[in-house]
Parts: C-alpha cells; sequence; structure tokens
C-alpha cells in the first residue's frame, strides 16, 4: 500500500469514526480519491479494498441500512461491541515483553503489528515488572502470517522447501497446525505431492507461500506436532541407562532426576537409545555411558570416527569448488497495513498519556526518532474531511515532547487478529523457562489469549521437544524433585538482583571447564532461548558484561564469599583446549567453516550462518562468524559424524582430543572417570 493509500485510508477511519455513522454517498464526496475516481465502478472497487483493509487493521467497521431509506447505505465504527483484549495492567506488561520475542525488522505483518495494537490500548505498563520479565527469543520470519492464515481458512499453500540433505524443492502443502518450539516455527500438515503427514522446519521455506485452492485432505480430529518430532525416538530401543557425570557438571540433567550436585553416577529408568546417544555426546566432556554395553560400544564408534575425521588435513579443495547458496528468496518490507498499525498505535498512544517524550515514542514502537516524525507528518495532513479541510489532526513534537489533538477517532484499541494472536501466544511462551515469580501472570495472559483467539483454534502454537534439541529421557521431568527448589532459588535471586538493580554472587559451572568458580555479577536481564535462560550481567572478574545459563549456576553464595577464577582448561580430558584462539568471551577469534550432511544441518541454523556453499553430493559448507567455541565443539560432537570443522586446525585438534577420550572411555574394559 503506497504512502498515498495509507493517507486515504487514515482520512476514511477518521471520517467515519468522529460521527455516529456516515451516508455512503456523502463519504463518496468527501474523500479526495473516491470523488476524483476515473468512474463510479473504479471508487467502488477502491472502497471495497479499503473495507477489507480497515476490518484487517482491527476496527470494527460496520455497513448498515438506514431504517427509513433501504437504499441508503451507513457506515460506522463501533466502539465497545466485541471489544478488544481485556487484560490487567500487569498482563498487558506480560504481554509486552512478550511482545518483544522476535525482530520487527524481519518478522512477518502479524509479527510486526502485536506491539504497535498492544500499545493502542492505551494501558501503562509496570516499568519494574517489565524489567523483570524475561526477554523471549523467537524465529522472525515473513512466511508466518500466511502459513497461519492458511490454517484458520483451511488453503493449501505452495513454497520452495531447503530439504534436510540441502536440497531445495517445491512442496504443496494443507496446513493443520503452526506450532513454535524452542523458539523455532514449525509446520504439520498434509503435503499433497506425498500424499501423507509431513513436517517442515518454517525457517527451511524460502519463498513466500502462494494459495493453490481450498485443502482437501481430510483432517484428523487431534493433530500434534510433539508426535511428529517423537517418532524417531519413540521408535528407537528402549533400556534402563547409568551414566557416569562429573560433579557439578550437567546440572540440567541432575535437576530432571532429583539426583545430588556432586553424584558421580546417575540411572535413567527408561530411555530411548537415540536420546542416550545424544545426551552423551552434547556432554562428551563430563558424562559417559556405563551400561547397556551394546549402546557403550556403539557410543566407542562413533567417538572414533569423529576423532579420524579431524585428524587428517580437510578437504579444503572441495569448499572452493562448492557454488554459494543464495538467501531466501522472501523480500521482507513493511506493509500498508503495518504502517497505519504504528499511525494509529502513535495517536492512540498519545492521546491517552497527554504529552509523551519523542524518545519514548520512538523505544516503544521500536523506531526511530527520525520514523517517528515521518508518521506524525502523516498524521499532520490527515482528519475527518466530512467537515471540511481546517478539520485536520493537530500534531506537534518541536519541543522534544509529542502531543496529538483533534485526533479522538484514533483513541481506540485496534483488534488481534488469529494470526497476530498466535504470534503473541508463540512470543508469551518463550517467558515460561523463566518466568518465576510471573508465572501466574504469564497463565492468566495465556488463558485471555486463548479466549480471545476463540476456543479450540487450531493454529495456535503448541510445545514439543525439539529433535535438535539435547534429548531429556523419560522418567526425568518431575517437578517436584529437590532440583525445582534450587533452580527456584536461583531464578527468584536473579529476578530480585534484576528488579534492586544490584549485585549477586553466584557458584558458576562452566562448560568447558571442570569444577566450579565464584564470581560477583550485576544481573541486568533475563534471555530466554529456547528452553534454556541466560542472564546477562556485568561480571566483576571478566571486566565486560557476559552470559551466564541460569541452569549452570549452582548456588547463590553470600556477598562476602571469596570470589575464584575457572581452572584452567587445558586438563587430561581436554589438553588441547587452551591452544584454541578465543576472545576473552569464549569466542574463537575470526570465522569457522564447516562441512555438514543431513543430520548437521541444524548446527548452521543453530548458529546462524553467515554464508553457505553446496556441493553436488548433499554436502553442505557453512561460515561461522565467531561461534561461541566451547557450543561449537559440543554441537559437532552432538552431531555423531554429521558435521566437520575445516578451519581454525586448533578447534579440529580439539575435536580430535575429547573425541578420542571419549572412545577410550567407552571402549570394553575401559574404567570411567
Amino acid at each position: 500500500m503506497a504512502a498515498r493509500g495509507v493517507e486515504r485510508l487514515l482520512n476514511v477511519i477518521m471520517t467515519i469514526g468522529s460521527r455516529s455513522r456516515i451516508d455512503r454517498a456523502q463519504l463518496f464526496d468527501v474523500i479526495p480519491d473516491y470523488a476524483n475516481a476515473e468512474s463510479a465502478d473504479a471508487a467502488e472497487k477502491m472502497f471495497e479494498r479499503d473495507k477489507t483493509a480497515i476490518l484487517e487493521l482491527g476496527l470494527p467497521l460496520v455497513s448498515e441500512r438506514d431504517p427509513w431509506d433501504e437504499s441508503r447505505v451507513l457506515y460506522r465504527i463501533a466502539g465497545g461491541e466485541g471489544g478488544a483484549l481485556d487484560v490487567t495492567p500487569e498482563e498487558y506488561t506480560v504481554l509486552l515483553a512478550a511482545s518483544r520475542a522476535w525482530d520487527d525488522a524481519a518478522a512477518g505483518g502479524a509479527a510486526r503489528r502485536v506491539r504497535a495494537k498492544l500499545l493502542s490500548l492505551g494501558i501503562e505498563a509496570d516499568p519494574d515488572l517489565l524489567r523483570r520479565t524475561p526477554r523471549g527469543a523467537l524465529e522472525s520470519l515473513p512466511v508466518l502470517t500466511p502459513l497461519l492464515e492458511a490454517v484458520t481458512q483451511r488453503r493449501r499453500v505452495v513454497f520452495s522447501y531447503r530439504t534436510a540433505d540441502g536440497r531445495l524443492a517445491e512442496r504443496t502443502v494443507e496446513p493443520w497446525v503452526v506450532a513454535v518450539h524452542e523458539g523455532r516455527w514449525y509446520l504439520w500438515g498434509h503435503d499433497a505431492d506425498r500424499d501423507a503427514p509431513r513436517l517442515f522446519r518454517a525457517s527451511r521455506i524460502e519463498t513466500y507461500p502462494r494459495v493453490k485452492g481450498r485443502a482437501s485432505a481430510e483432517r484428523p480430529a487431534r493433530t500434534s506436532i510433539e508426535e511428529a518430532l517423537h517418532r524417531s525416538d519413540s521408535a528407537s530401543e528402549q533400556s534402563a541407562a547409568r551414566l557416569a557425570v562429573e560433579p557439578f557438571k550437567a546440572l540440567a540433567l541432575r535437576d530432571r532426576l532429583g539426583a545430588p550436585l556432586d553424584a558421580p553416577e546417575l540411572v535413567l529408568s527408561e530411555a530411548a537409545r537415540t536420546q542416550v546417544r545424544r545426551l552423551v555426546l552434547a556432554e562428551s566432556r563430563w558424562i559417559a555411558l556405563l551400561e547397556p554395553a551394546p549402546w557403550r560400544r556403539e557410543l566407542a564408534g562413533i567417538f572414533t570416527q569423529i576423532a579420524r575425521s579431524h585428524e587428517d588435513a580437510p578437504d579444503l579443495a572441495a569448499l572452493e569448488r562448492a557454488s554459494v547458496r543464495s538467501g531466501p528468496r522472501i523480500r521482507v518490507s513493511a506493509s500498508g497495513t503495518d504502517h497505519l498499525s504504528r499511525l494509529i498505535g502513535e495517536a492512540s498512544y498519545v492521546l491517552s498519556r497527554g504529552e509523551v517524550e519523542l524518545e519514548q515514542v520512538a523505544e516503544e514502537f521500536a523506531v526511530s526518532t527520525e520514523q517517528v516524525i515521518e508518521d506524525l507528518q502523516v498524521l499532520f495532513v490527515c482528519g475527518d474531511l466530512g467537515t471540511g479541510w481546517e478539520d485536520l489532526i493537530e500534531a506537534e513534537w518541536d519541543s522534544g515532547l509529542v502531543r496529538v489533538r483533534n485526533a479522538d477517532a484514533l483513541r481506540r484499541p485496534l483488534q488481534l487478529s488469529v494470526p497476530e494472536t498466535t504470534a503473541l501466544l508463540a512470543g508469551l511462551a518463550t517467558l515460561d523457562p523463566a518466568a518465576g515469580s510471573e508465572a501466574a501472570l504469564v497463565e492468566s495472559s495465556r488463558r485471555k489469549l486463548s479466549a480471545h483467539l476463540g476456543e479450540g483454534d487450531e493454529s495456535t502454537g503448541e510445545t514439543a521437544d525439539a529433535p535438535d534439541a539435547p534429548a531429556v529421557p523419560a522418567g526425568a521431568q518431575d517437578p517436584s524433585v529437590p532440583g525445582s527448589d534450587r533452580r527456584t532459588a536461583v531464578l527468584d535471586a536473579v529476578q530480585d538482583a534484576i528488579g534492586a538493580q544490584g549485585p549477586l554472587v553466584i557458584r558458576y559451572s562452566p562448560p568447558a571447564a571442570p569444577g566450579t568458580t565464584v564470581r560477583r555479577i550485576h544481573p541486568l536481564e533475563l534471555l530466554t532461548v529456547g528452553s534454556r535462560t541466560y542472564v546477562r550481567a556485568a561480571c566483576e572478574l571478566a571486566g565486560e558484561e557476559r552470559r551466564f545459563r541460569l541452569d549452570r549456576i549452582v548456588e547463590i553464595l553470600d556477598e562476602d564469599a571469596p570470589l575464584s577464577r575457572p581452572r584452567a582448561e587445558s586438563t587430561a580430558r581436554d589438553p588441547a583446549s587452551s591452544a584454541v584462539p578465543a576472545t576473552r568471551s569464549g569466542r574463537v577469534d575470526g570465522h569457522v567453516w564447516l562441512r555438514v550432511e543431513a543430520g548437521g544441518l541444524w548446527i548452521a541454523e543453530a548458529f546462524e550462518a553467515e554464508e553457505i556453499r553446496d556441493l553436488e553430493g548433499g554436502s553442505v559448507f557453512a561460515r561461522l562468524g565467531s561461534p561461541v567455541r566451547a557450543a561449537l565443539v559440543d554441537a559437532v560432537i552432538e552431531a555423531a559424524g554429521a558435521a566437520e570443522v575445516l578451519s581454525p586446525r586448533e578447534v579440529r585438534d580439539e575435536i580430535v582430543t575429547i573425541s578420542w577420550g571419549g572412545a577410550e572411555r567407552h571402549a570394553d574394559g575401559q574404567s570411567v572417570g
């Protein structure tokens, strides 16, 4: 929608909304674009498009016949009927926090508009609560809106999809559910080409989904993405498993089992072979499998394969032959509806407060101050044209304070559409891992969103265990175990410190160094990425900001506890780690090249590869920019041979050392310790 179209729509909204109702003929006379249209038919078509846009915007535009003259059509914008979201100031604050989960610059229309619509409610957020509420991380995908619309409208869509082995193929799908897990979106539906249910990762959709008729396949009464994600694990061999675990490591697993933090062995009463394999590989520095023996021998073979593949010189010639992959062919640009949502949201936000600092408006709407001024300039030339050009909106900003007058028709909440509500529900789900004392508020907000959406709507995001995340073995999910108390105590202490803006002394288990360290940190905010929670804090020992994983905080100590640095990372298990060039924050100094096969493609996605190259045969090369060293090494080993580091050499050497150590610990007749 061009800028002129935005102005016309704003004039239509102001003209209709400023009165109880207006005659259709009168509206056509006072809106210049209708009055100056080439023909009456052109004006009618333009108005029909505008009516659709106004309804999509979230304004309840009502048309009705004059009871005294059936040929006369009247229009009004309903007030209060069907209402916007009815939430308390505390619930509103939590929802506003949830709307921060995506990147507006990359998100699709539904996600872009949510924040503006929340701000149009005219409710004042609680700044202390907003500071304590975690910031979630959710994929920002332009394909979200058309996929959600296809679910609710029962449509068939066509798109280009990057398969697990790197091939680009066209897919025709009838979406059943669009759901989020671990901060990533998934599509579950009927693949028309294969005539079977299929699961798609939305981030691998590389063209904007196009509607291709109505859905025809029978939709299951209950659709479950969780079932789709767990198909391979459910088919895997099941058994009890005994693990040797380094003290104060694998704390998340210890918490789930209710095991002491220094217990040398853990037992999983019933677990899938694939889950245990991934669990051990992902924590290969600190975990070894003792039983069953066949699973242990399998792990020895995997570790040996990984070590040997990294011992010799890498095949860099193949990297040079590979072709650079172009990015997804999806243009991300704000639509006229996005712009209009923001305009009305800004006007409503300022009107409800009288006057607001220019910088505050820009911060709340996640735009620059220059963009806010451009928006105010648009408002300034629009108004109720039914009473003449002199009755325009008044907007001021020269003093650094924004004031808007003569725009009461815009002082109304915008209703959330189904895709927008679903996006907000997904954003709300990202707060769950670190909701802490705000858990009740998150849940009450979720209930109100679900009620607003309509009970039983099948487009809403449900959570499920992602196939690429370290597995959680069966029998390890009891929230009443002792570890829950520890996690709750740590989370409460961090939230209190953020609210009080004070220091905290923590005992921390570093991911790549043995033992624990004691640090004094100044927590700034909580961040959730999938099921993991981090606290961003200023660390006194490091002398800079760091991120600490919440499940690696062993305990909270007294303020006068002596500080201690981690022990040197060069250990018998990991002698090469200190030789890897890294920044102070543990990142590799420079970029890393990987070669990944189908089972390792998730690494390129998780580390947000800067460049992808494709080689005939299905191999993919990925360039990562300064990844966190320990996390990358663990991910490559977890990929079980489906990933190889090409450079730098030092990272290859570290993987060799850790992998040979793993092979030795899992060899027959070898003790673990």
